[in-house]
Order: C-alpha cells, then sequence, then structure tokens
C-alpha cells in the first residue's frame, strides 16, 4: 500500500485534487485517511495565480482542510527567490495576487523601468504591451524570472492556456532562458521541504510526467502518477517514468499497489538531444590532437554541433577549422556514441544537452594550429601514453576505437 511506504507527501492539486473546481473522486478521502495515517500532506502547486491563504480557502470550499503553512504555490516560491537573492524591484506580468504575494517580502512592483527583475506569471488579461515591456526590460539587464512553465493546465472542457504560453513568447523574442522556480525545477522543492527531516521518505503526486514526476526525480524523491491510464517512455531511465500509477488519490489505500523505488541512472535530465561530431587526427609523431575548452577547462578530442543544413562531414571540417585554425579531410567513421552517462553536457546558461556524436578519423591537409579563445583555450598534440588528467569522460574510449583494428564504426 503506497500510503504506507511514506512519510511526507507533496501533492498537487490541478489534475489531483480538483479540476477546473470541480472535486475528483477519491481526493476528499485520500486526504482524509493520510492525516489520520499521521502523514504530513503539502499542496504544491504550479499555479502562480493566488495568495496561500486564497488556495486554502479554495480547497476548504472543496471540502478539503489545509492550513496556510501546507499550500506552497510558485507565486510564494518566486517571492522567496527574489528575497532571497537580494532583488528588491521588479516587474511582474501576473494577478493582483502574485503582485501581493511579492510586496508581502519587501519586494517593490514597478511598471516604471529600472527593475532588477522580471517576473512572468500567468493572467488571463494578459497583453502584447506587457509582453513587449517585459522584453525592453530583459534586454536592458533586467533578469528573467518565470514562476513556472506549464505551457497549459486541465480544464473541465479540455487543456486550458496557461503561464508557459507568456513564458516562450518572452523567451523567444528576448532570445534569454529564464530562471524557472516551480515544478520540475529544484527551487520549489527546496522551499517545500526546507524544514522537513530529508531522511523521511517523501514522495511527490501529480499527474503530469513533465512536471511532477520529472521534478521530483530531479529532485532526488519518488513520483506517483495520478492518471487513467497505463504510460511508459521507450527508456527505461527516462525521468518522467514514476514508480507507481494511480486512478484516484485514495488509491494511495489500495493494497495491491506498491511504489517502486526511483534510483539515479548517473546522468542528469536534459533540456534536448542535439547532432554533435568530434576528429580524432594524428600528427607525423602519431600525436594526437586536444583541445582545452573554456567553458569548463577541460581538454578533448575537438568537436562541435551539426548546424542546419549541414552533413555530418561538412560539420566536423568546419569546426576544426573554426576552433584550430587546420583544414583537415574525413578519412573514416570511428563510431556513433549517445551513452547519456558521458555525452550529457550541463553549460552554464543552465541548459542541459545530450549529445550523439560521429566521431571521424581525420587527416590534416593545411593550416597550423591556433585557437580562437571563445569556445578553446589551448590546443596541443599529446603523446598517446601522456594524455592530461582532467580529460573529458567518454574521449579516452573514442580514442582507444580510434586506435582499434576494426574497419566497421562502433556504435556505443
Amino acid at each position: 500500500m503506497l500510503a504506507e511506504q511514506y512519510d511526507i507527501f507533496l501533492i498537487d492539486i490541478d489534475g489531483v485534487i480538483y479540476t477546473g473546481g470541480e472535486l475528483l473522486p477519491g481526493s476528499m478521502e485520500g486526504i482524509e485517511k493520510l492525516r489520520a495515517l499521521g502523514k504530513k500532506v503539502y499542496f504544491v502547486t504550479n499555479d502562480p495565480r493566488f495568495l496561500r491563504q486564497e488556495l486554502c480557502t479554495r480547497l476548504s470550499v472543496s471540502g478539503i482542510k489545509a492550513s496556510t503553512e501546507e499550500c506552497i504555490t510558485t507565486g510564494w516560491a518566486t517571492a522567496h527567490y527574489l528575497a532571497q537573492h537580494a532583488i528588491d524591484r521588479v516587474y511582474v506580468i501576473g494577478t493582483k495576487s502574485l503582485k501581493a504575494e511579492i510586496r508581502s517580502l519587501g519586494i517593490k512592483v514597478t511598471d516604471q523601468g529600472n527593475c532588477q527583475a522580471v517576473i512572468i506569471g500567468y493572467d488571463e488579461n494578459t497583453t502584447f504591451r506587457q509582453v513587449q515591456q517585459a522584453v525592453k526590460y530583459i534586454e536592458t539587464g533586467a533578469q528573467f524570472i518565470a514562476t513556472n512553465d506549464d505551457c497549459s493546465f486541465p480544464g473541465t472542457e479540455g487543456r486550458c492556456v496557461a503561464t508557459g504560453a507568456i513564458v516562450g513568447a518572452v523567451q523567444m523574442t528576448s532570445r534569454q532562458r529564464p530562471i524557472i522556480i516551480g515544478k520540475p525545477y529544484p527551487h520549489i522543492f527546496s522551499l517545500a521541504l526546507k524544514n522537513v527531516d530529508r531522511n523521511a521518505r517523501i514522495v511527490m503526486v501529480g499527474d503530469s510526467p513533465d512536471t511532477d514526476i520529472l521534478g521530483a526525480h530531479q529532485f532526488g524523491l519518488d513520483g506517483i502518477l495520478v492518471q487513467g491510464k497505463q504510460l511508459s517512455y521507450p527508456s527505461k531511465h527516462d525521468y518522467r517514468n514514476p514508480e507507481a500509477i494511480i486512478s484516484k488519490l485514495s488509491s494511495l489505500f489500495d493494497p495491491n499497489i506498491v511504489a517502486s523505488c526511483w534510483k539515479y541512472p548517473g546522468f542528469p535530465w536534459p533540456d534536448s538531444i542535439e547532432a554533435g561530431v568530434a576528429a580524432v587526427i594524428f600528427n607525423e609523431f602519431c600525436q594526437v590532437l586536444l583541445v582545452k575548452r573554456e567553458d569548463n577547462g577541460l581538454w578533448g578530442l575537438p568537436s562541435g554541433h551539426v548546424e542546419a543544413g549541414e552533413t555530418v562531414e561538412e560539420a566536423v571540417i568546419r569546426e576544426l577549422r573554426e576552433e584550430t585554425g587546420l583544414i583537415i579531410a574525413v578519412q573514416k567513421l570511428i563510431g556513433v556514441y549517445s551513452d547519456p552517462v558521458s555525452q550529457i553536457f550541463a553549460y552554464p546558461s543552465g541548459k542541459t544537452t545530450h549529445f550523439i556524436t560521429l566521431c571521424f578519423l581525420c587527416n590534416i591537409t593545411g593550416g597550423r594550429v591556433k585557437v580562437d579563445h571563445q569556445e578553446i583555450g589551448d590546443a596541443s598534440f599529446f603523446d598517446i601514453q601522456q594524455l592530461p588528467s582532467n580529460l573529458l569522460t567518454m574521449h579516452p574510449q573514442w580514442l582507444s576505437d580510434a586506435l582499434a583494428d576494426i574497419d566497421l564504426p562502433f556504435v556505443r
């Protein structure tokens, strides 16, 4: 029985407790039984429209009693994030309640510019003029912060447009990535569990694999999905796969349903999957060319992205010319690599990318080694037996495959 497996339950509201304000079957019963067992319950929502007290009232109207301390909203979490980072003047797209939540911590909400941050929440009356103003402030140096990035939420007549649609408009126009406070990002989980014993058995219960389950796993928690149909993703390591699926909240007490335990698979969850290329190049002394990357200070084989409209051969030739000044010719394909443990990279911008990389054995046909000092800080040839200790994790395997006496490419 799931209710006995955990001590603390983080429970989403829309799609779990009610939909469009209409109480869902089994939700009141499930909450009451959890409280009767002495379980700790927190209501964790990505909805930024309401003050915590207003959320308590909405739950009460539905027949579910909750204290203000048990209600964790993205608006409240955003206000605390601003206070923690000494941000005291902001421009806000959102409801009066969101603005009031921010003001409650002594932060000034302004429409006059000269703001430290732009906060994007949700308001059904948002205008293009407000979006344009937000972009203007971001372009002049204001931080870009979003309460959440859900593009929709469940309504009685189908999916409803949510905060993510507004965030997307600002992001695409400003070409800046926001700091996102709500699920699946860690800020809201950190605040919800601030005063909780982390040795307790904690689970997130929600209806969204992309926010509730993914967010729980990224924070190291188990996740239970409330959904009427079975769900599976192709990879067993997909962060969106829950530990259990239930049709309603009262099913937490079904003696036939138990949860597995989520285990970290060894790699962070990527935002995107991209094509990459790499080159193994030897000089006349059988030394291999390595470059030192500016973003992480690690040595590795020359590598880069495949741009739109390029073949992979064109991509590796271009990357080498741009980064090292060398003109090369492709000799053969060494292998195709996609192992997520070694092929997922987190960048300073916050973006995390899973690369599928084609590694080629290449010959130098012209040019001389020089570095661009943008992506590459240094470049040099090394003896195979004397490679730098701070070498990118997967590159020794690629180099080993290049030296193997095998005609066919490796697939790893």
